[in-house]
């Protein structure tokens, strides 16, 4: 009879420490994981920064002037170029 019980008593310690390795390495998995994770998230945050940062030096009027200036010919509209038109007048 104690032979038995030693049996089940091995067999249970066995499973628990079987079940305490293989929480162990779920864990370290995990933690890898969320390691990764953080450090995909740091990269995200640096190029939203980045991405803010070039939106603000684009959408400047100075830069969109430039622009149209040195790509597009375009100048500035002056009082002695500008016509107006009329309702109904020819």
């Amino acid at each position: 009879m104690i032979g038995k019980i030693n049996v089940v008593l091995t067999t249970l310690l066995v499973g628990c420490a079987l079940s305490v390795v293989n929480a162990r390495y779920q864990a370290r998995h995990l933690f890898i994981d969320l390691e990764r994770l953080q450090q995909q998230q740091r990269q995200l945050d640096i190029d939203w920064a980045q991405l803010q940062l070039d939106q603000s030096t684009l959408g400047k009027n100075e830069r969109i002037e430039q622009i149209a200036r040195t790509e597009l010919n375009m100048t500035p509209l002056t009082p002695a170029r500008t016509q107006y038109l009329t309702e109904g007048g020819k």
